[in-house]
This record gives C-alpha cells, structure tokens and sequence, in this order.
C-alpha cells in the first residue's frame, strides 16, 4: 500500500500488497464518529483495490479520484507539497446524506480569526524555508490546505481530497510491469499539518492508520489527547504539542500547591475533555483532593441546560473550577454564569487560556484572575509584516482571503469592499502576533517536516563539493522512510528550542503559567507568572525511613543506622514544627500543643463566672437565701413582743438571723474571677459568719439547758448566772478564735489567685483558682465550724426531751443534723471535683447548710405567727413542740 516517491519523477514501484480486513460490529451506541470512520476506511479500501484487481472488480485500472472540485482551497505548487488542514469555521450543520446521491459540500460558518492565523503562519513558514539556502538546498516547498470546520465528517473529506488528488509532482504512468500505481499509493503530499482538536484527529488516524497510509505521518499541532500518544492505534502520529498527560499532571499539581482540594470540573462532550477530566480526576484524589462537581457543556445547549448548570456552579460550595474546553464551547457558557455567579477562581487549559475573545470587559468580572497552562510562545520575527501584506482577489485559491477581508471588514469584496482596506488598523486575533503559541506550532511542525526531507534527501549545505548546496533529488524514497526520519528529527530552531520527538511521537512537554491580570485602564493582560517543564522526572525518594512530618520526632531503632528510626508522636505540651525533628519542645507556661502537635496555643481560661448557667443559678439562690432571711427578721421585728418571740431569746435570734445572712452573703465571693483580696477574704468571711451561727446556736442550747436545770427541784438559780451579758461573751469567745486564726492565715500565708494548667491537655483550658499557701488554714478554719457544730449537736440532743415549755431543742437538733450531713458529703465531693466545680461544690454546701439552719429553725415559728396567731400566746406556748 505504499508508494515510493521520487524528486524528479522517477519510475513507479508497487511492492506486493496483503489485504488486511477489519471486522466492525455495529450496534446502537456507536457513534456518528465512528460510523464516519468506517465507511472512510470502506471507500479507501475499495480505492485501493482497485489499482491492483481492478478488472475483478469492474472497477477502472488506475486511480479513482475523490470529486473535490467543491472545496476551497489554498495552494501552492513545489517539489514537495505539504498538506494542511485548519478549522478556519468553528460550526457546521450535520450532513443528511440520502446515499443515493453525491453528498452535497457542507456549509460552514462562524469564521475563526485565530485559525486563518495558524493556516498563514504555515504559509509563511514555507515560504522562509525557500528562501534559506541552508535548509532543503534546490527543493522548493509547496502546500495545499483545505478547511476542516473542526468536525469529523469534513476532515474526513479534507483529507481524503489531499490524497486522492492527482497533481505535478506525481507519477500516473504505468509501471514496467504493466500495473498502475493505487490512488493511495500515488498520493501528492508526504505530511499533512492540522486538524485542531482531538475527536477529528482520531478519526483521520484511525480512517488512514490500517492501511499504514504515508499521509498521515502527521504532525498535529493542537491535538493534545493522551489517548493519541498510542502508537498501536495510531502508528503515524506526530505532534508539535505535548501530550495532555503532562498539562493534567501540571494542573493537578498547580492545584495542590494553593491548597485547593475541593474543585469542580467543567468539560465537554469530545475526546479531549473526557480524557482530561477522567486523568485529572484520578490525580487529584491521589493527592487528596476531591472534585466536587463535573459539568459537561452539551453541543448546542439550551438555555435551560445552561441555566441549570449555573445553578449547580452557583449552590456549589466549591470556589475553584477547572475547565477543558475551548473558548467557543465556553462562550455561550460564561454568558448565562456571569448573570449570576461571582467569586470563582477559574483555573484553564492550554485551550483557551490564551484565548482573548474572553477577556472582554463583559467576562471580567467573572474572569478576572484566572490561572492556568498555556504553551510555550514565542516572537516570529517578520510574521506580523507578512500576514498585513495578504490582499483578496478573485483568482481560484483567494477563497480563505476573501472570507477573512470579509469577515474583518464587515463587508461584500463585491461591490463593496475595494480590497485595498488597511489590516494595520485592525485589532483583532489575526493581527495580534506578538507572542504566538497556537501559531509557533504550526512553525515548529513546519520546519520538523524540512528537517526530515532534509536529511531524507542527503542534502549538502557545507559548500564543499562541486555539487554543494543541493539536495539528491533523484533518489528515491517512501513515505515510510519520511516518517522513520521525522521521528529522529532533532534540532534547535531560530529562539533556541530542541525539537525532537519523544518514542510517542510527543515533543518536549515545556508549559507556561499564565494569569490574567487587569491594568488600571480595565484591560486583561495574559501575564507569564511561572512555567512548567514536564519532562523533568519526579526526583524518587531513596530512604531507610520515612520523613517525619511536624507533630512527630525521631526515634532511633537499637541497632540500626541512624537514618533508621520510626516516628513517635508529640507528647501533650510539647511540639515539633518541622520535619524530621530530633526532639520535641516543651510549651510555655499556661501554653499546650494543639491537637496536631505543631504549635503552641494559649489555654483558655476557666472559672467559675457570673455568667455561666452554673453561677447564675448560686447567684439566684444565694439572693433568695438573703432575702428569706431578711423577711424572717422584719417578721420578728414586727412581732417582737409577742410570746413566741420572747420566749426564744430575741436578742439571739437576731444576731442568728444576722449570720445566717452574712453565710448566704460570703457565698457571692467565690463566684466571678479570682483575684488577690477575693481569695483572701472569702475563706475568712465564710469561717466567720458560720462560727458565728454556730455561736449562736450553741449560746440558744445551752439556754434551754441552764433554764432547764433552773426549774428542776433544789437546782440553784442558774438562769441569773448565765444572763444576757454572759450570752454575749460567750458568743464572743467562741467566735474570737476563729477571728484569730483567718487573721493569722491571712497575714501570713494568704490563698493566691493561680493559673491551674493540670488539665489542659485534656480540655485545652486553664484554670483560674486560688491557691492555698498553707493548706492547713483552711483544714483549721474547717475544723474549728466542726468541732461548735458537733459540741452544738451534743447539747442539742441532750436536751430534746426537754418539758414543752423550752421546745427549741428538737429544731436545734434536727438544723444541725442537716448541717452535719452536709458537710461531711462535702469533704469527698470537694476533692474530687474538677475545676471549677470544686467552688461551686463549696458553695453549694455554704447555700445548703445555710438554708438547713434557716429552715428548721425560724419556718415554725413563722408559720405560728403568720398564720396562727391565735396560739401565739403563753398558753399556747407551754404545748407541745408538735402542735406548732
């Protein structure tokens, strides 16, 4: 199926041919793509055939040429003629083929400035070559370029145009033997340049691949597919931009490096967009990442469609969106996303990273900033010069001009456009070649091609021999032999980039990072910020152990090298913020690690407050316990001189009522933040006031004792012995040691405000409590109210079966009862409580024993007084105790 090809013409070889057939099952899912490619690879076998059985067949000996009198085209006629194929309109209807007609010519439209570009540059290069006396020395370079509308279906017809068609240049002669060479075999051009994305270009490849076709030792400049690097697949396949393994694994690392692990993805429906969305995928979640949502952009969207994937972007927490996709697929896209949605940072591929149909000011809001590939660019020099120099004309082969003088100009070449309008004036995507990247492809592929004709054809450019600066023009060779030389091709072009191809057919993968960042006049600027190499190899790691990551530190195995060791956590309180460190570092003082041992946080400070639930509560109460007992004594005031009132010692219960209050008082103190005379004199004030209840009480037993003793038979008069004066000093001199000792504990050792940290590894609190100096205070302090309480118990009971007429006893009993109980419960739970409970436990006890006493003690009396007063009375009183 090969052809040798000569420069002259020289005679035609047909080597002996092996049919191979394919066996393709259709079924319901397959595509329109592949349907197009079968029915490609039928036409071109049959053409095949038909140069070597063509009698068998009925079929005309010789070649049966494609009709492509329907095709503009652009051509130049050379030694060697270079195909191209650009998509110089990006939208197409879909063809209605009948098959019982000749296809008709498909309409395209929506011209693409930026491809008429590329399809120019090859011009141009072309052209530079002729001119160099050093490259391809007495061959001159020609082209023939079709437009391929970015679809299937015509590149397919583009390409089957190229190598069907019957040119200078070619042999139709019959061969020695008789035989007539194959269409195929005898086709016009070696290489073909073009066909912008990855779904045309599979299909070319895969139509043209079986039968090991000499045209499609391609090189593809946009292309960017992985799955084109398969050499089994596509065996003839070249690139002059890298495979879209390295622009993801960029990507995916470019994403890692701010820290973005929650992205969405945004893509369509062709090969290039499923390839990179599955790869980026993959790579992400390797690296810990997860995508968050994958919109696919259909063909012709709706408005519905695209409202509805707005929506989704918009409820979508996540802010950075990765797109694969070209700047005509996303047009209609960002038009309804920028209605609504704000605030995301775009990240592009090389597709439309460089694309300034975008940076209008209509997309800056929604595009302002964003990150991403492009490839790598350069400054053509004289590109800018030759591009303003085309003018339109009416001669076959002007059709590509006329439509660009058209499209730019907004006019009719006849009878309005005079073709002598001003390119120079015009700012648009054509004329913006100050830094091509899409453009410095098409060069590179270009001079790749002359490079391997060159060194095919054994050209001399040293000027040493007679026949220097000439090329073997007549020796033979085959497209097979082209491709085996355009595979080795290695050399350093004009600005000092090596281009060579990979065993894939791929170039080196050499990236740009660009942002597009907007100037104080409201214009985007593509900004280069960083670049990528992919051909530099991930540095393996070589080690005995793993690194430590901060929160750990180094332990050494026994009897292993020292690069030998495991990794051990941080203790509480201390941290490691570097990697692989030998030691961990002790926090401050009231500072404790976090939970991932790499820095030292400060404690939050815990106490019992005024605003906790816990001290509002003992605040309530504690109030509710003063105004109780400053109720009881207006209720005694008021009634002061009623029996009932006498007969218990009013004086007493005055100064008990007094105590009591100052007990609920004392409890106020330990709540709030502790500080120095708060700590100090909450002990001595609680001490006090509960020494001088119990004074009181004990004063009130004895009382009821003496007086007792007074009535019994032959008892001396015993209640003058112990009169008010000798109550009052009683009470004074049970309560002065008390006094004595908080006024010693205080002066020389007092409690201290302390910042307790014993429990911030666990909480991640400190704790603010007053710590006791000399414990023994306030275990003395302690003691002292338990030894008058148990000495006022003792009494109490000995005089509970007192006569009626002194009843006071059992409710003295029964009040120290309850206050004994509760603070011997008090005790444990003070110990064991954590923090802050620890006061509140204290107070509790304080509020409980206060309540006991206040309770027992007066609410008899109150209920005789208040409600029933008719036993308020002498007679009343002698009754018994129960009766009250």
């Amino acid at each position: 199926m090969e052809q040798q090809r000569t420069l002259p013409q020289a005679p035609s070889q047909t080597p002996y041919r092996t049919c191979h057939f394919q066996v393709l099952t259709l079924n319901q899912s397959v595509s329109s793509t592949h349907l197009w490619v079968l029915l490609s690879i039928l036409v071109m076998y049959l053409y095949s055939l038909a140069g070597v059985t063509g009698a068998g067949l009925g079929l005309d000996a010789g070649c049966v040429s494609l009709d492509d009198s329907q095709l503009s085209v652009m051509q130049s006629e050379g030694d060697v003629v270079i195909g191209g194929l650009f998509p110089l309109h990006y939208l197409a209807t879909d063809p209605q083929n009948t098959y019982k007609t000749q296809p008709s010519n498909t309409q395209c439209h929506g011209f693409d400035l930026r491809a008429f570009r590329w399809m120019m540059t090859m011009v141009f290069a072309v052209e530079e070559i002729n001119r160099d006396s050093a490259l391809l020395p007495g061959v001159r370079l020609g082209y023939r370029i079709l437009d391929s509308c970015d679809l299937v279906h015509t590149s397919l017809r583009g390409v089957l145009s190229l190598v069907t068609r019957k040119g200078s240049g070619v042999n139709t002669e019959r061969a020695t033997d008789g035989r007539t060479p194959g269409c195929l075999a005898g086709a016009p051009v070696p290489a073909v340049i073009g066909l912008a994305s990855s779904t045309p270009t599979e299909a070319v490849a895969q139509t043209l691949g079986p039968f090991a076709i000499p045209l499609v030792r391609t090189c593809h400049y946009f292309a960017t597919c992985t799955c084109l690097s398969n050499k089994l697949s596509y065996p003839s396949f070249l690139r002059t931009v890298p495979s879209d393994y390295f622009q993801v694994r960029g990507l995916v690392q470019l994403v890692s490096h701010f820290g973005w692990r929650w992205v969405g993805v945004v893509g369509t429906p062709d090969d290039y967009s499923h390839y990179n969305v599955h790869a980026f995928t993959q790579q992400l979640q390797e690296q810990g990442g997860c995508v968050a949502f994958h919109l696919t952009i259909p063909d012709s969207p709706s408005q519905a469609v695209l409202r509805a994937m707005a929506d989704t972007l918009l409820s979508a927490r996540a802010r950075v969106v990765v797109a694969f996709s070209t700047e005509g697929q996303l047009l209609e896209f960002f038009c309804e996303v920028i209605l609504n949605v704000t605030g995301i940072q775009w990240v592009a591929s090389e597709a439309w990273i460089s694309a300034s149909l975008l940076t209008t000011p209509q997309f800056q809001p929604l595009l302002e900033g964003t990150l991403g590939f492009a490839l790598r660019g350069a400054i053509i020099s004289g590109l800018r010069e030759f591009m303003l120099k085309i003018r339109p004309s009416h001669t076959p082969g002007s059709e590509f001009i006329n439509m660009f003088w058209e499209e730019v100009f907004g006019c009719k070449l006849t009878p309005v456009c005079s073709g002598l309008e001003d390119l120079g004036n015009i700012m648009s995507s054509y004329t913006n070649a100050s830094r091509v990247r899409i453009s410095y492809n098409v060069y590179k592929a270009v001079y790749a091609i002359a490079n391997a004709l060159h060194q095919l054809l054994q050209c001399d450019s040293s000027g040493q021999s007679q026949t220097q600066g000439k090329c073997n023009t007549s020796s033979t060779y085959t497209p097979r032999q082209l491709l085996r030389y355009l595979k080795m091709v290695n050399f350093t072009n004009h600005f000092g980039e090596k281009v060579q191809f990979d065993a894939n057919g791929d170039p080196v993968p050499l990236y740009e990072i660009i942002n597009w960042q907007k100037d104080n006049m409201g214009k985007i600027w593509l900004r280069t910020v960083g670049s990528f190499d992919g051909s530099k190899p991930i540095v393996p790691l070589s080690l005995c152990s793993p690194p430590c990551p901060p929160g750990s530190r180094q332990a050494h195995r026994p009897g292993e090298p020292p690069c030998c060791y495991d990794c051990l956590p941080c203790p509480d309180g201390e941290i490691s913020n570097q990697t692989d460190s030998t030691v961990c570092v002790n926090c401050p003082e009231y500072y404790w690690s976090d939970s991932d041992r790499v820095k030292c946080v400060a404690g939050i400070e815990d106490f019992l407050s005024f605003y906790d639930t816990m001290g509002v509560v003992l605040v309530l109460l504690s109030l509710v316990g003063v105004v109780t007992t400053t109720g009881i004594t207006a209720i005694f005031h008021r009634f002061r001189a009623t029996p009932i009132v006498k007969a218990n010692n009013s004086e007493l219960s005055f100064l008990l009522l007094l105590s009591l209050k100052l007990c609920f008082l004392c409890s106020l103190l330990f709540i709030g933040r502790p500080s120095e005379w708060a700590c100090g004199f909450r002990q001595a004030a609680f001490g006090v006031s509960f020494v001088l209840c119990l004074s009181c009480l004990l004063v009130k037993t004895i009382v009821v004792l003496v007086a007792f003793k007074d009535i019994s038979p032959g008892s001396s008069n015993l209640t003058k012995l112990f009169g008010p004066p000798q109550q009052r000093l009683l009470i004074l001199c049970t309560t002065a040691p008390q006094v004595c000792l908080c006024a010693g504990w205080l002066s020389m050792a007092p409690p201290f405000p302390f910042r307790n940290s014993s429990i911030q590894g666990l909480t991640g609190m400190v704790l603010l409590e007053c710590k006791e100096r000399w414990p023994p205070g306030f275990y003395l302090v302690l003691g002292y109210i338990g030894l008058l309480a148990s000495l006022c118990l003792l009494l109490a009971f000995l005089g509970r079966k007192l006569p009626d007429t002194f009843n006071e006893a059992k409710l003295i009993t029964f009040s120290m009862l309850i206050f004994c109980a509760v603070w011997i419960s008090f005790i444990p739970a003070y110990v064991s409580s954590p923090g802050k409970f620890t006061v509140a436990v204290e107070i509790f006890a304080i509020l409980a024993s206060s309540f006991g006493l206040l309770v027992c003690i007066f609410a008899p009396k109150c209920y005789i007084i208040l409600l029933r007063p008719d036993r308020n009375n002498k007679q009343c009183n002698c009754m018994e105790s129960t009766h009250w």
